[in-house]
């Protein structure tokens, strides 16, 4: 299994964390995004391009990338630049979006079109990121045969990280993804959509695990449990305005080392080969010591199942 955290919102800091997750032994720093929320956000591909600049090793994933609010050529763009800026360490998650609609009255998008969108921007962007000349005529997009310079280092271009929690995000996923990135899952809700997310792409002529199974947990981990459990229902009730009291159990990955580990086997045996790991503590100094502690107690029992850590893609 590989690990990565979610760099913290603190976005000065950003290569140093970054700089820091690679030496402790991480696979990967993880960035999320809106361009208007319930609190301060990032633009994860500016974040990206700080924590690449800050580190040489370390896989850099935008988790999630909210494609709709972006034209077409705007995102290929980024991406491929961001690419080119980390030397071919960028994975690229994709979401929808939709949980907070107006952000996308505020970029000119109707939030109704938002997965047609997404769709007509994967279906595109493997060739403008290769480097091809394109032409498209879309229902969203307009190019009219253009190549885009410099194309990404990867080819035919970053791994797509895909989310969601709906059927349509399942079947985008068999169509385009390479990794199954769901989050606010049970390891039994991962491993049945992982077997239809493959299914689907069978379908589709994709060859039998085309694509990895990941999983995004919100958590916290403390020496105390009680704790750790108090201090993820705190921040992410405060970040999706929600009481997650009643949900925390089922959705939110918490306690002390041994029952963080105990519960990220469950989710390793339903099919996760990536965990992204996303701090849920109410300070920056809460932060650094849950992180801390995840790296000194959790992450080597982690890394024995698969006999040691893996890089690329």
């Amino acid at each position: 299994m590989r690990v990565g955290i979610t760099l913290g919102p603190d976005q000065p800091n950003v290569a140093t964390e970054a700089r820091w997750a690679e030496a402790t032994g991480f696979d990967q720093v993880a960035v999320g995004e809106h361009l208007f929320f319930h609190g301060p956000t990032t633009n994860g591909f500016v974040a990206l391009a700080a924590a690449a600049g800050g580190t040489e090793r370390i896989r850099l994933l935008s988790a999630l990338t909210i494609a709709p609010v972006y034209p077409l050529a705007v995102l290929a763009k980024l991406v491929a630049s961001l690419d080119q800026v980390s030397a071919g360490r960028f994975d690229f998650g994709v979401g929808v979006g939709g949980e907070y609609p107006p952000e996308f009255v505020a970029a000119g998008v109707d939030v109704r079109e938002r997965g047609a969108r997404t769709d007509e921007a994967l279906a595109v962007l493997p060739r403008l990121l290769a480097g091809e000349t394109v032409t498209h005529h879309g229902r969203f997009a307009e190019i009219p045969g253009l190549a885009l310079q410099p194309p990404a280092v990867q080819r035919p271009g970053p791994p797509v990280w895909l989310g969601g929690r709906k059927p349509a995000a399942i079947r985008r996923a068999g169509r385009f993804a390479d990794v199954w990135l769901p989050y606010m899952y049970t390891p039994e809700q991962l491993a049945d959509s992982l077997a239809q997310v493959n299914a689907h792409a069978i379908q589709l002529g994709r060859p039998e695990g085309a694509v990895r199974g990941a999983v995004y947990c919100w958590g916290a981990v403390h020496t105390s449990s009680a704790r750790a459990r108090q201090s993820a229902i705190d921040v992410v009730s405060t970040v999706y305005q929600q009481d997650f009291t009643p949900l925390a159990d089922r959705y939110l990955l918490h306690g002390d080392p041994d029952q963080v580990v105990r519960r990220l086997r469950e989710y390793h045996d339903a099919g996760a080969r990536d965990l992204v790991f996303s701090a849920a503590a109410a300070t920056p100094e809460q932060r650094a010591e849950m992180l801390e502690l995840f790296a000194a107690e959790v992450l080597p029992e982690v890394r024995s199942w698969s006999g040691g850590p893996r890089t690329g893609a």
